[in-house]
């Protein structure tokens, strides 16, 4: 039992930590921004090299304030 409330305060720490890289999403119904879901997270992170979207964040943020 408190192994498994390890793993989902694991399991959360790690979704936070991906919702910090990746941001938000504009709902393309609503127009608002929403958080991403478990499942948006796991396919983004698989799918993408985390340090080049991180590298690619930093630029446009510098970019921004020159």
């Amino acid at each position: 039992m408190a192994q498994l409330r390890e793993e989902r305060r694991l399991r959360m720490f790690e979704n936070r930590g991906l919702r910090r890289v990746f941001g938000s999403k504009r709902d393309e119904v609503r127009g608002d921004w929403r958080k991403l879901h478990r499942e948006e997270l796991s396919d983004m992170h698989i799918s993408q090299n985390i340090f080049r979207m991180i590298k690619s964040r930093r630029k446009k943020w510098e970019d921004h304030l020159h």
